[in-house]
């Protein structure tokens, strides 16, 4: 997907740099494109230098849309231009694939005190994320936690950096997985920090967690809170929804804790329940 790809002005140059130096079959055997599309890269490439040196951009993003877009754009409403892509596209997707449509929003809702001092524009990815949780639930289990990442970083989404799919696909892949050790994207993990691959790893917990309760709109039977400064992460449950406090919410409880450098606290009713 090279949609939404950045590069900066030198990195921009270096590729200008690069195709100069070489004649089109050898690019067009390094890229794959067509002999017609080849022939003009070099003048779209000076054209694109003059662009940069002119207006000189912070970075350069690759777009997908062209002047079709363009045109649907200008004629939509100003309700419609005013929404998220990301976060419709991920509405679309839960409503066509999702088990439970709707749920994604319930499981928003119960996560949220996790991310009460978050950037708007890690809240999106959160919300994407949650929406997403569950589109791939008819993958064989042994390969649905490599399906969810796959799905993030090559689905047509819009409104999505190169390095937000990967913190997006990391997300949903510790919805499946307690380990990432040993799959075949640890070098696109390299596109984001140590500090955002724990904090995926913190959301994918999460969602893993907000799946084994049967939580809905209608009742108030769990209900998550975060306190930062102390490290404690507590969950207080209805007194009636002790049975979905079994062994593995336990441990996903317990996970979840342990990626935030928490500790574990669970109340249900007034009962206080050692974890």
């Amino acid at each position: 997907v090279l949609h939404e790809y950045r590069m900066t002005a030198a990195d921009l140059r270096a590729t200008i740099k690069h195709i100069a130096k070489h004649d089109a079959d050898a690019l067009r055997a390094q890229s794959g494109v067509s002999a017609a599309r080849i022939a003009l890269v070099p003048f779209a490439a000076e054209v694109l230098r003059e662009v940069v040196r002119s207006f000189r951009p912070h970075d350069i993003a690759v777009s997908s849309y062209g002047i079709r877009e363009g045109l649907l754009y200008e004629q939509m409403p100003e309700s419609l231009r005013v929404r998220d892509p990301l976060i419709e596209a991920c509405r679309f997707s839960e409503a066509k694939d999702a088990r439970l449509p709707g749920f994604g929003q319930v499981i928003y809702r119960f996560i949220a005190p996790l991310y009460k001092s978050a950037r708007p524009e890690r809240l999106r990815l959160v919300k994407a994320a949650c929406l997403l949780h569950d589109v791939s639930w008819r993958a064989h289990p042994d390969y649905r936690a490599e399906d969810c990442f796959d799905n993030a970083t090559r689905a047509n989404l819009g409104g999505l950096k190169h390095s937000e799919r990967v913190f997006l696909g990391l997300a949903l892949l510790h919805r499946y997985s307690n380990n990432r050790a040993g799959t075949r994207f640890d070098t696109l993990e390299e596109l984001i920090s140590e500090r955002d691959r724990n904090e995926a790893e913190i959301l994918g917990r999460a969602l893993r967690l907000a799946a084994m309760l049967w939580l809905t709109d209608e009742t108030d039977i769990a209900r998550m809170r975060w306190h930062p400064r102390r490290k404690v992460l507590r969950l207080d449950l209805a007194s009636d929804a002790s049975a979905l406090f079994g062994e593995v919410a336990q441990a996903r409880f317990k996970a979840l804790a342990g990626a935030l450098g928490a500790v574990p606290e669970v109340r249900i009713g007034r009962k206080r329940l050692s974890v």
